[in-house]
Parts: C-alpha cells; structure tokens; sequence
C-alpha cells in the first residue's frame, strides 16, 4: 500500500492537462500518464511491482535523495520497458529468482537510483535494451550486482557495485555495455565477468577491487576492452580468460594480487598497451596451452611477492613483449614445452633473484636487441629441442650470462657479456649453441665455458679481461675430431687471437666448489695429464639387478608393469645361466614399446630396466638417453640421419627413449624426414643390436597407428607394456610419500579429502597422473605455508601437518 502521493505534470497541449494532478499510487500514476510526462513521487515506501512502459520521467522529490522506496515483498520492483528517464529512487528487492531493477526495452536514462536488495541482479538489462545509467549504486550481496545479458547494451557512467554475492557486473548471451568510471567492490564472484560468443564489454576509468574470485573474467569466446582500469586486492586471479576469449588492456594497473596478475589459457588472446603488472603472488602473466598468445607493448611487470616467474608461457602458448620492463622477480621469463615461444623486443629485464630467461622441454625463445642486468642467470636454454636466438642483447652483473645443457641448441649473436661472476657463456652436459660475434668482458671466472666435450660452435669472439681465461675447454676440445667446439676465428686479449690448446690432455681442470648458480665451477687449469683409461672406462653398475627390482616394487601401482618387467629380466638372467652352463639361450628382444598416458612412469622405468640390465651384464652402462622427434628429424635433407647417428652414440651401451615416438610417423607425413629417422633408426638396431636398447613410448592409440604404419620399427620389439593411468587411491599414496619424504603428515580427514579430489579432477587427455599428485602435494605445501606463517609460535604439529583445508580447490 502506498505511503504517500504522486504528482502527475504534463506540459503538452492543453487537451491532455486533466492528467495533472496527484495519484495515490505510482502505479495508477504510470497508468494515467503519457509520453512525456512528469512523475514526481512523493517521499514514502511503496509496495508495489512498477512498470514503466511509455516515456515518462519518473522521480522523487528534490532535495530528498533516498526519501522514496520501492519496496514489494517479492517480484521485481521496478521494470522499465520504455525510454523512460528514472531519477533519485531507492529500490529493495527481496526475490532470489528476480531482478530488483529490469530494463527490457527502450534506451531509458536511469541517475541517482540506490539499489538495496537481496535478488538475482541488482540491475538487469536484456534484449534491445540501451540504457543510460548514471550514479547508480547497487549493493546485492545476495546475487549479481549488474547483468547484462541476451544482446543488452547500454552506458554505465559513475555507477558503483558496493557488494554482490556473485560476479560485480556479468555480461552474457551477446550483450554489450559500456562502463565509465565505475567502481566495482566487495564481490564474491568475479568483478567483472563476460561469456560467450559475441558478448562484449568495455571498460574505461574503472577500479575493480576486494573481489573474492577474478577481478576480469572472459571466457567462452567472449572480448573485452579495458582502458584505463585498475585491478587490484582479489583472492583470485587478477584477470583470467578461457576458452577463445579475447582481451585488450590499455594504460591499466594490475596490482596487489595473491595468485596469477594474468591466467590465460585455451586460444585466448591479450593485447596488453602501456600497462603495469605488480605485486602478484604467482606469475604475473601466465600463458598455457596451443593458440593461446600475449602481446604486450610498453609495459612493465615487476615487484613480486612470491617465488614463480613473472611471465610463464607454457603448453604451446606464444608470448611477445615489445619495449617492456620486467624487474624486481624471482625469475623474469620461463617458456617450456614445445611449441611454446616467446618474443622479447627492445625490452629491459632487471633485479632477478634468479634467471632472467629459462627455456626448456623443447621451448624457444627469440630476444632482440634486449638488455638484461642484475640476474643470477642471464639466459638458460636447459634441455633438448629447446632453442631460439638472443640477437644484439647486453648482459650485465650476472653470475653466469648464458648456460646450455642437455642437448639445447639456441643461436647467441652479437650479445656482450659484462662482468660475470662465474662465466660468460657456459655450456654443458651436451648442450651445443652457435655463437657469432660474441663478447665477454671482465668476467671473474672465464669468458666462454664448453666442457664435456660438447659441440659448440665459436665464430668470430672476442674476450677481454677475464680472471680465469678467455675460453676454456673440457673433456675434448675444438682440435678433437668429430667431438667438442668448433672455434673460428675468434680473439682474446691474453694471446691477440685465439687458438686451440696444442694436446687434449693439457686443458684438464680440477674443479672446485662454489655457492653459485652452477653449484661447481671449473678451478684454474692445470698442464696435469688426465689418465686416459678413465676417460674411456665404462661405469660398472653400482647395484644389483635384486636391489633395482626392489625399487621398481616400491614404485606406486603399475602392478602389470612390475610383472612384465620380473618376467623379462627372467628370460635374460636364465638365459646368461644357461650360456654360462654352455646350453643354448633363447634370443631374448630387449627392445620395448612403452604405452599410457603422461605421468604414468615411463621414464622411471625406462631408467630402471637399463638399469637392470647393465647389473646382470647386458648392457655396458645401463644410462639412459631421452630423446623425441625434434632431436632426431632435422630441417634438410640429411641432416636427420646425422642427428639420429649422434643420438644412438650417446645411448651406446645404455637405453636410448624416445618419447612420442609417433610424432616420427605423422599421418598426414607427405614428404616429412620423420621416415629418414625411422630408417635410420632400424638399420641402427640391427648393426648394433648388443650395444643399445631402445624403448618407443607414447599414447595408447597413436603408438598402435605408428607399430601399424611401420612394419619395420614392430618387428623391432619384442613386447608392448601399457602404463594404466593411476586410481585415487594410488595417487593418495604418491602424495603420502611425498609428505613422508618432506617430512609432512596427513591430518586427520585429510586422506579421505584426498580421495574425494583426485576422484573428482577430470581423467581427459591432459590428466598428469603421478605429475598431479605431486602438484596436488605442492599446492598443500604452499597453502599450508600461507596458513601457519600468521601463527605467533607454531608447534611442531602445526608445522608438518597437512588439513583437509590446504587441499587445492577442486575443479
């Protein structure tokens, strides 16, 4: 029942003035009046479900901002179906199934309107609706606070989200409003949220903060544009983007945020211009999985608060930063696995506890007149396939400048290197890398590293004043034929121009330690001679084939693996016996086919068999050399056979595994040198059939395609073993070991929560199996961690036991 009157003014012509006058209800007001018509309502509570449906203003009175309220017991209060000018309401709502403001049709101005209410959306527009909503303030700590959505639009200017027990603003169903100027806060979803195809939003002079959830939020195909915005003090990420969503920030800060600044995955894109990126817990651009991409340009990401790289690109994701500034991190740049890539351009990488560029798991990087100061390390290429180029960059105050290991093959041209505290360019452990036109100057150890007679090449270097030399080379150096660098025409200041040592035994080194980031470095060199037989004696198993076999049953699950491997380690120690008694041995094919899914433990097992092998007096060493098709299969024809010829020598006398092996054999392989690889790799097992076990593993389903498309390769093997992908009790062990071995314990109901997660996290292609245990484990570690550092004086239980409540959000 209504609390008061309302004046009905109309300044038409004269015929329509028996509708002035007052009304004791807004609805018989709304009835009587026409287009153009004045409702002016007299302070009071209304209970009634209004609706606006012609062109009217409708207000309270001046002077008494909040004195009129539309309050009914349920339904939506106020609904706007026309181009109506609404001004200084107060509206409650109480409907959880209801807006408590619906705008439906029309472009209405909507200014000064409160809205206190428990309902579905604080404010909704759908349809064709175009309002203007000016000052308007919502605070729904029971839904939305503002949904826009089913081809809505509209302006939003100066309005505020002061709570919602969902998403601030949520744009869905192709709508797409604009907002400028507002604030949105206190939210229990995300602050603002668009989703799906050809929904929009735009955002300009915005603040989004103290959202418990993402600030921004765009998946499911959706774009947004943010200029000028300020996203800061959430729980969540700072912004996330799923699922083909498309991103614009322009001149935003993205600051004070717990977890992940930026989270973007599966093909989204973002466009970042002159925008800053600071206080992050985690990384503060994190990049995964094929067709997802980062552009950046003139930005700057620095200060972090915890220990993750600022910028993480990973899973086949591509990243590009132009003319930025990353400094003050832990670790500036990871890119990791294949198909991932970063471009760096004209940027400045700065104050880096630790490296400033990491490449690994077959990852490439491509840096561009770069400038990289105060780092622990300056750039790392870690594994094989990972590569790419630093061109034209400056390296300064480093410990170590550039490291390659483990079969990384990058190209470094042009670069300087400025007072290391270790070496310039280090390479190890069978990196290799080409560097051109190089410089190292005043390096307190040496100027370029190589050891381990790794395939280097050298062209055109310079060195100057550095402590312990201008190159050093060990275990095989650049005169050693077919082995170790190759050095052209390069220079130091110590001898004018470089030349190689005279005899390979004159640059043996000790080695001494150091608390760097290399652990050991190279000592002075020393004109000692290196005993040759040591350098050329194989390694003799260190353990038994019974205390190898005892591991392997210790590993969690892979029952019909431990099986498979007993009974094949049988066949081979009866059949040493048998010879050794002078009776015939069965030929045993040591060759295996490895199937499942990643995470199973394929390669542990790969590395035991060999294991087993060398301490039953099969193989030599027994180690194991893991390769995949872009170690074997090169860019020009004959360049393949080489690789796959250098990869069966490095296995010579151990196992030789190639992971997704079916890459070699693409089904639509045209003229594809993955089948140079494959002949290469047959004819290679024949003639050395004793000298190298070679295991090929991959996926279930592709390793059959790739057995049946090879007769070859099949008659190679002499059995298939499937890896099974791990039940949740088995990953509730892994992660139990993992706590005993961190000196962790399971609280009470912590075991039981375990199970309920890892039976809930989705089994598809990219489930991690004993990788997820072992990440779920880490995550509890690290949310334990946040827990107990607020105690004044933890105990030892508070210390090592894990809840219930550290367990990861399920997913």
């Amino acid at each position: 029942m209504a609390q008061g009157t309302v004046q009905v003014t109309h300044t038409g012509t004269s015929r329509w003035r028996r509708r002035t006058g007052e009304y004791a209800s807004l609805a018989a007001a709304l009835e009587a009046a026409a287009d153009g018509d004045v409702l002016t309502v007299a302070p009071g509570t209304y209970r009634e479900n209004l609706v606006v449906q012609r062109a009217v203003t409708l207000r309270g009175p001046e002077g008494s901002p909040g004195s009129v309220r539309i309050a009914p017991v349920d339904g939506v209060p106020l609904t706007v179906r026309a181009s109506a000018v609404v001004q200084d309401l107060h509206v409650e709502g109480q409907d959880a199934a209801a807006p408590a403001l619906l705008v439906e049709e029309g472009a209405p101005e909507l200014s000064d309107v409160r809205i206190v209410t428990r309902s579905a959306a604080g404010i909704e527009v759908r349809g064709g609706a175009r309002p203007t909503v000016r000052r308007c303030t919502v605070d729904n700590p029971a839904g939305i606070g503002i949904a826009v959505l089913d081809g809505g639009g509209g302006v939003f200017e100066e309005c505020e989200v002061v709570s919602a027990g969902q998403s601030g603003v949520a744009v869905r169903g192709g709508a797409h409003p604009r907002l400028e100027r507002c604030r949105v806060h206190h939210t229990s979803g995300a602050g603002l949220s668009a989703t799906g195809e050809n929904s929009a939003l735009e955002a300009v002079g915005c603040e989004v903060y103290e959202v418990r959830g993402s600030g921004v939020q765009v998946t499911g195909r959706a774009t947004a544009h943010l200029t000028d915005c300020d996203v800061h003090r959430t729980t969540a990420d700072g912004v996330t983007l799923d699922t083909d969503a498309v991103l614009t920030l322009a001149d935003c800060r993205i600051h004070d945020i717990p977890e992940n600044a930026v989270d973007l995955r599966s093909r989204s894109v973002l466009t970042l211009t002159r925008t800053t990126v600071r206080q992050f817990g985690r990384n503060g651009l994190s990049v995964w999985d094929p067709g997802t991409r980062v552009d950046a340009n003139q930005c700057e990401i620095f200060d972090s608060t915890g220990d993750y790289p600022a910028v993480w690109v990973s899973d086949g994701a591509t990243a590009v930063l132009d003319s930025c500034r990353v400094h003050d991190v832990p670790d500036a740049l990871f890119v990791l696995d294949r198909g991932s890539r970063a471009d760096v351009v004209d940027s400045d990488i700065s104050q880096v506890r630790n490296t400033a560029v990491s490449v690994s798991d077959g990852a490439t990087a491509q840096l561009d007149d770069c400038r990289i100061r105060d780092a622990a390390t300056g750039a790392w290429f870690r594994d094989h396939g990972s590569g790419g180029t630093l061109n034209g960059c400056t390296l300064d105050g480093m410990q170590t400048g550039v490291i390659v290991t483990k079969g990384a093959d990058p190209t470094i041209e042009r670069c300087t290197v400025d007072s290391p505290a270790e070496a310039g360019f280090y390479v190890s452990a069978g990196g290799r890398g080409s560097f051109l036109n190089c410089r190292v100057t005043g390096s307190a150890g040496y100027g370029f590293h190589v050891i381990d007679g790794c395939r280097t090449t050298l062209k055109k270097c310079r060195t100057e004043r550095c402590a312990r030399g201008g190159y050093e080379f060990a275990d095989g150096g650049p005169e050693a034929a077919g082995a170790g660098p190759v050095v052209e025409d390069c220079s130091s200041d110590e001898s004018g121009s470089f030349k190689p040592p005279a005899a390979r035994e004159t640059v043996v080194q000790t080695v001494s330690q150091s608390p760097g980031l290399l652990g050991a470095i190279p000592g002075q060199r020393t004109t000692e001679q290196e005993p040759l037989v040591a350098a050329t004696q194989p390694e003799k198993p260190t353990r038994t084939s019974k205390a190898v076999l005892g591991e392997l049953d210790a590993l969690v699950g892979l029952e019909s693996v431990k099986r498979e491997v007993r009974a094949l380690t049988d066949m081979i120690e009866v059949g040493r016996r048998r010879q050794q008694a002078g009776l015939k041995a069965a030929s045993v094919k040591r060759h295996l086919v490895f199937t499942g899914s990643p995470g199973t433990g394929k390669t542990t097992v790969a590395r035991l068999y060999g294991e087993i092998l060398a301490a039953l007096g099969v193989l030599e060493k027994g180690h194991l050399v893991e390769v995949s098709r872009v170690d074997l299969v090169g860019e020009h024809i004959g360049s393949t056979a080489i690789r796959t010829q250098e990869a069966f020598d490095k296995a010579r006398g151990g196992v030789l595994f190639i992971d997704e092996a079916y890459a070699l054999s693409p089904e639509d392989s045209g003229r594809d040198f993955g089948k140079e690889a494959i002949d290469t790799l047959v004819k290679l097992m024949e003639d050395h059939r004793d000298a190298v076990v070679v295991i090929v593993a991959g996926y279930t389903a592709e390793m059959e395609r790739f057995l049946s498309v090879n007769p070859g390769v099949a008659s190679r093997f002499s059995r298939t073993i499937t890896f099974s992908d791990y039940n949740p009790e088995e990953l509730l062990r892994i992660v139990e070991q993992q706590a005993e071995e961190h000196e962790y314990r399971l609280a009470p109901g912590a075991s039981e929560g375990l199970l309920k997660y890892f039976t809930a996290i989705p089994k598809g292609p990219a489930f991690g199996n004993g990788r997820t245990a072992r990440q779920t484990f880490e995550a509890m570690v690290e949310r334990h961690a946040s827990r107990v550092a607020q105690f004044e004086e933890p105990s030892t239980d508070d210390l090592t036991l894990l809840y219930a409540e550290d367990l990861p959000d399920s997913p």
